[in-house]
């Protein structure tokens, strides 16, 4: 290729035009398959945390919806929550992964989530010129559940109002979904009392994935991905015959294995492509959805392509 190296105003060259316009070409089949496809994003991790990897996110999101992909956001709100209840010298007992939530524990993790966290991420995509909509799983009974208890050396544990899913009532979401709108969701539940339930945010994007019959989960997380942990190399794209072969050989641990297990349950129930990806990298989402290697890992039923030039 010639090397166009002329500076140009701004001190890049036509060469580094040429690289953008490169990345555009590898971005057009990507956009292709997906157009008019739901992507449900769980937003967590330090993306929420760090202002420069808020903002990141927040135009990654907003991109997705102006080139003709759905993008619906799941919320969590851990570090905030924990915040509050040390303002009010609560300390939170933990069991399994979960947080046993008291009466008070939940007020305080619903005003946060919902009265807080939630409002910022929908003012920060509209922002960036977004239309955003907030909820959570208590507007038109979106998010139905029972309260969960925990099992503990055979024996179920009460942790308080921790729920657990029985329902997705999305008619609402593909509504606002597939019209101008970028719904954001909080992940508080309602039970057949009427009581709110807190539900881990992993749990609610995938069943949200599921019942909308998403093309895509996206998990952002604090880790590359999924990695062997033998060999410390992160796995770009694995089958669920795969994933479950890793599990038993001792090679996916740990934190890891919910996640994995979460998105193959996603997978089971209709999601084509579910992803676990590092929202500490700036524009992550871009780089997984519309790069032929990605940055995280990807986990799919089987490997079949979009296009013939794939790398899967």
């Amino acid at each position: 290729m010639q090397d166009f190296d002329q500076v140009l105003t701004g001190g890049q060259t036509i060469n580094d035009i040429i690289k953008k316009a490169e990345i555009l070409n590898e971005a057009l089949p990507y956009i292709q398959s997906l157009s008019g496809k739901t992507v449900v994003i769980k937003y967590g991790g330090n993306a929420m945390i760090n202002e420069d990897l808020k903002n990141s996110v927040m135009k990654d999101i907003v991109l997705l919806k102006f080139i003709g992909i759905n993008p619906v956001v799941v919320h969590g709100g851990g570090p905030e929550i924990n915040r509050a209840l040390q303002q009010y010298d609560v300390k939170s007992d933990w069991v399994n992964g979960l947080r046993v939530t008291d009466k008070f524990t939940m007020e305080i993790a619903q005003m946060v989530l919902m009265g807080k966290t939630n409002k910022q991420i929908v003012s920060g995509i509209n922002a960036k010129g977004g239309k955003a909509l907030g909820f959570c799983g208590i507007d038109g009974k979106l998010i139905e559940c029972k309260k969960h208890y925990e099992e503990v050396d055979g024996e179920l544990v009460d942790i308080g109002y921790v729920g657990e899913i029985t329902k997705v009532n999305t008619d609402m979401l593909k509504i606002v979904a597939q019209d101008a709108y970028i719904p954001v969701i909080a992940p508080i539940g309602i039970g057949p009392d009427g009581e709110s339930y807190n539900i881990n945010a992993d749990t609610v994007a995938g069943e949200i994935a599921a019942s909308l019959g998403a093309e895509k989960l996206i998990l952002l997380t604090d880790t590359e991905g999924i990695k062997n942990t033998i060999t410390n190399e992160l796995l770009y794209v694995l089958t669920i015959d795969e994933v479950h072969k890793l599990i038993d050989e001792g090679i996916i641990t740990g934190g890891m294995i919910p996640k994995v297990l979460g998105c193959i349950d996603a997978i089971n129930k209709g999601v084509n492509r579910t992803h676990i990806i590092d929202g500490r990298i700036p524009h992550c989402l871009l780089m997984e959805i519309f790069t032929n290697k990605g940055i995280g890992s990807m986990i799919m039923k089987e490997k079949v392509r979009y296009f013939e030039q794939e790398n899967i």
